[in-house]
């Protein structure tokens, strides 16, 4: 069977999006199976630059289908100011070439309003939310009170629904925040507005997917965030509110009797972080600075500057582990060309022990980077295309990484766009 998953080793941002959009011209459908708009995947390729938040990334692929599954929730405003951004620039986007789940989970402007609240409450505890709704938005998922994208097929059924629904939610938002009520008129309007320009994409892709398996269809599933963000093995609290294992994409997309062939785990040469909770190897000052200039290292969906620092070996190893990755596409590896000597975490030291353990959350926040140092190559990498011309401290570097990681490095990323890549065999 036909099956990829492309996931993200750390805590998301790692070049997830500019694989999907390489990988995806082996495959015949791709699909996003978890998370919302609250991260984005930054694409270069011949229609220009983009952000995605919820299109998939194999979108700029001719002939190919792509699908949000069930485990997304989607922001029907937002999709549908993306579908137009993007079509704008001659891309095709129809009912043909994009699907939506109809069991895909609906994120409503309330969601929004009380994620936004919530932090508000929090204050410096927060847990740094995009504040786009997205742990509202599952968490009346699981706790049933949430409108599936299905139901924007039937509107007397909706309007019964959300009725239900809205008496709750006022009761959250003037009980807990003192936030002013919402009415069903706004709520039916807005689902109304931008459903409407939305049902004919929204299908059963779940029976979909399954019949195409079958008729051995090649499957490319695309995750957002990474592994240090799942709700599960994640630095929870710090994390998003789905699941971006590669292990949930089945359940996610709705393809439920597929397995995957193909984990290709993904992680930049060094490591980035948006949002809060303990990221150990984090740089300051001039020195972050250089390499947040460097690597143009800010965030996709917010343009929030991301934290950084040297490549973690620690929380790679455990995310590459968690993800089942079977092999390693490393990013962003020309970023690190100005630097004289390159470190490397190796090893985190936590009450006076050394580990090489990934830790729970409240361990990780005392830890500190024991690390290594590599030699730097001071040149430019990016026209190369065969691995046995980068000088020899590079390859020293990715197959040190490659050993820590216990998974081989096929894909070395030596630029943003489509073409800069160098392709490994295992």
């Amino acid at each position: 069977m036909n099956t990829c998953a492309i996931v993200g080793v750390n805590w998301g941002d790692e070049g997830k999006g500019r694989m999907v959009d390489l990988v995806a011209e082996d495959y015949d459908i791709i699909v996003r199976y978890q998370g919302g708009n609250n991260a984005g995947h930054t694409i270069v390729n011949e229609y220009g630059k983009f952000a995605l938040n919820l299109l998939p990334s194999g979108i700029f692929r001719k002939s190919k289908l792509n699908i949000l599954g069930n485990g997304v929730v989607v922001d029907l405003k937002h999709l549908c100011g993306e579908i137009e951004r993007v079509s704008s620039t001659g891309v095709q986007i129809d009912e043909q070439n994009l699907l939506i789940s109809d069991r895909a989970i609906v994120v409503m402007p309330y969601h929004v309003m009380l994620d936004e609240l919530e932090e508000q409450r929090l204050s410096d505890k927060k847990y740094g939310s995009t504040k786009r709704g997205i742990a509202p938005v599952y968490g009346d998922k699981y706790m049933k009170k949430s409108i599936m994208m299905g139901e924007l097929l039937d509107r007397d059924y909706i309007y019964r629904h959300i009725s239900d629904i809205i008496e709750f939610k006022n009761l959250q938002l003037k009980g807990i925040y003192g936030a002013k009520s919402i009415n069903i008129d706004d709520m039916m309007d807005y689902l109304i507005t931008y459903g409407d320009r939305l049902k004919n994409h929204i299908h059963d892709t779940g029976r979909i997917l399954r019949a195409e398996a079958k008729n051995d269809k090649g499957i490319l599933f695309e995750a957002q965030l990474g592994a240090l963000r799942d709700i599960d093995f994640g630095i929870y609290p710090y994390t998003s509110s789905s699941t971006p294992l590669a292990g949930y994409a089945p359940i996610g997309s709705g393809a439920t009797n597929v397995n995957l062939s193909r984990v290709i785990g993904v992680s930049k040469a060094y490591s980035t972080c948006v949002g809060e909770g303990p990221f150990v190897t984090e740089w300051f000052g001039e020195k972050a600075e250089k390499l947040r200039e460097a690597g143009g290292e800010y965030g996709a969906a917010t343009g929030r500057p991301r934290r950084v620092g040297p490549f973690d070996v620690v929380a790679s190893a455990y995310g590459t582990t968690v993800q089942g990755a079977t092999e390693i596409a490393l990013t962003k590896l020309d970023v690190l060309s100005y630097m004289e000597k390159i470190p490397v975490c190796v090893a985190y030291e936590i009450d006076g022990k050394t580990t090489t353990d990934f830790p729970f959350t409240p361990a990780l926040e005392k830890a500190k980077p024991v690390y290594m140092e590599f030699e730097g190559w001071k040149c430019d990498i990016s026209s190369i295309r065969n691995y046995d011309e980068l000088p020899k401290a590079t390859r020293d570097y990715i197959e040190y990484i490659e050993r820590a990681l216990d998974c081989p490095v096929t894909y070395v990323s030596v630029g943003a766009e489509r073409d800069e890549i160098i392709i490994r065999s295992k």
